[in-house]
C-alpha cells in the first residue's frame, strides 16, 4: 500500500518518540549506584605517605559523624573495611569512614609505623598525614567535628593510641584492639613491647601522653581496649598498661567500677563514669573480634586476624554514640563487690594457671582478669592472688 512521504515521516517521528520514552521509563527505573569505598587524593601534604580512603553511605546528612579505620601488618583499607563489620554500622546508623593505608615502601609489612619517632609526634609524618584526611573529610563532607572517631587493630591500635595522644582535641573517643600503649616503644624496643610488655605506672604511661601535647587542657577522648587473652603476637599485658595509660590520663582509678559478661567469653570492665573500658576475649588470639551474622549485634567476616568472636565495631559504635543512644544492658556486677571475706590462695604460677585463677603468655603468668604480671610461668615462683570480683584476681591479699 502507497503512503505519502509525510505519512510516513508522522509514523518514523512517533516511532522514535515511543523509544526516547521508553528508554526514559528504563534510565528512571535503574537503581542508583550503591555507595563504595573510594581513594581520596589531594587531602594535604600528607608528609607519611599515606593513602586515602573514604566511605560515605547513601543518604549521609550534613553534620554526620565519622570513624577513622587503621589496618593492622600485612593488611590494607580495602581488607579492614570489607572484613571488620563497620560499614554495617556506617549504613544503618550513617555516618563516614576514613581509612588510611599504610604500604610497604614504608615499612615492609605495611605496619603503621607506630614506634618511629618522626611518625608519633603531633605535626609529623604518619600522625599528620592521618590527622589531615581527617580535616579534609570534615570539610568536604560537611562532618561534625565534635564527633570524629578512631579505631585500629595491632599495629593500627598503636597508632590508635597515637592519635588519641598527640590529637586529643580530634577525636571524641578511640579503640585500641590488640595495640600498646603510646610510647612504649621508643623508649623499649618493640619485640620488647609486643612480646613481653612494659610495666610502668599509670602516672608515667599518662605523662607520655600529656608531654604528646604539652599545655594541652582541653577534654581527651574517651577510650575502649580490646585483647585477646591468648594473644602471643601481642601480649596481654599491653591492655592492662593501656588501661593504667588512659584511666591516669582521663583522672579515674585503675579498679574498675563495673564488670559484665558479654558474648563470646568476652569480659567487660568499665572504669570511671564509663571513661574507659576494657574488654578481655578468653582464649582469642590475636586480630579484630567478629561475629558473622544478621543480628544486630553481629558483624565482619571471620577470616585471618578477624576472630569469631564478638562484634567488636557494634559495641564500639554504641561506646562512640553512633548507634541513636542505644546502649547493650548486659547483666553486671560491680568489681569489687565480695559479699564475704575475699578469697586469697598462695601458690605456684603454674598451679594458678592450671587452676584457672592466672594464665601463661611468653613465659609469664598473668592474675586473670587484673592482668598482672606473676613473674616466670613455673612450678618454682609462688603468688598469693586475691579474689575481687568474678574472674576477675589480684596480686596480693
Amino acid at each position: 500500500m502507497h503512503r505519502s512521504p509525510s505519512v510516513l515521516a508522522r509514523l518514523a517521528g512517533a516511532l522514535a518518540g515511543a523509544v526516547a520514552a521508553a528508554a526514559a521509563l528504563v534510565a528512571v527505573a535503574a537503581p542508583a549506584q550503591a555507595a563504595t569505598m573510594t581513594q581520596v587524593t589531594g587531602f594535604g601534604s600528607n608528609p607519611g605517605n599515606l593513602t586515602m580512603y573514604a566511605y560515605r553511605p547513601d543518604g549521609l546528612p550534613s553534620g554526620a559523624p565519622a570513624v577513622v579505620l587503621l589496618h593492622g601488618c600485612t593488611q590494607n583499607a580495602a581488607g579492614y573495611f570489607a572484613n571488620s563489620g563497620w560499614q554495617k554500622y556506617a549504613d544503618q546508623w550513617k555516618f563516614a569512614l576514613i581509612v588510611p593505608q599504610q604500604s610497604s615502601a614504608n615499612q615492609s609489612l605495611s605496619c603503621f609505623n607506630w614506634y618511629t619517632e618522626g611518625d608519633i609526634s603531633r605535626g609529623q609524618g604518619e600522625a599528620l598525614s592521618i590527622r589531615q584526611m581527617v580535616e579534609h573529610a570534615r570539610t568536604s563532607y560537611g562532618l561534625d567535628g565534635n564527633r570524629i572517631f578512631v579505631s585500629g587493630l595491632s599495629a593500627g591500635g598503636a597508632m590508635t593510641s597515637v592519635m588519641l595522644a598527640t590529637y586529643p582535641e580530634v577525636f571524641a573517643a578511640g579503640s585500641v584492639i590488640a595495640g600498646l600503649p603510646y610510647r612504649c616503644s621508643p623508649p623499649a624496643s618493640t619485640s620488647t613491647c609486643q612480646y613481653s610488655g612494659v610495666d610502668k605506672t599509670p602516672a608515667a604511661w599518662g605523662d607520655a601522653v600529656r608531654n604528646a601535647h604539652p599545655g594541652y587542657t582541653g577534654r581527651r577522648p574517651r577510650v575502649a581496649i580490646w585483647h585477646g587473652t591468648s594473644d602471643t603476637t601481642v601480649v596481654p599485658l599491653n591492655a592492662t598498661e593501656s588501661r593504667d595509660q588512659w584511666t591516669d590520663v582521663l583522672g579515674v582509678s585503675q579498679t574498675p567500677t563495673s564488670t559484665a559478661s558479654l558474648p563470646g567469653g568476652t569480659s567487660l570492665e568499665k572504669y570511671g563514669n564509663d571513661a574507659v573500658r576494657l574488654y578481655r576475649v578468653s582464649g582469642m588470639g590475636h586480630g579484630t573480634p567478629v561475629d558473622p551474622g544478621s543480628a544486630t549485634d553481629q558483624c565482619g567476616t571471620a577470616t585471618s586476624y578477624f576472630l569469631d568472636t564478638i562484634c567488636s565495631a557494634y559495641r564500639d559504635a554504641l561506646f562512640f554514640g553512633l548507634g541513636g543512644g542505644v546502649t547493650p544492658t548486659p547483666t553486671a556486677t560491680a568489681s569489687p563487690t565480695p559479699t564475704t571475706a575475699p578469697t586469697c590462695v598462695t601458690a605456684s604460677n603454674y598451679a594458678h594457671v592450671t587452676a584457672g585463677r592466672a594464665y601463661q603468655s611468653g613465659g609469664y603468668a598473668y592474675a586473670l582478669g587484673s592482668n598482672q604480671r606473676m613473674g616466670l610461668y613455673n612450678t618454682f615462683n609462688t603468688s598469693t592472688l586475691k579474689q575481687t570480683g568474678p574472674s576477675y584476681w589480684v596480686i596480693g591479699c
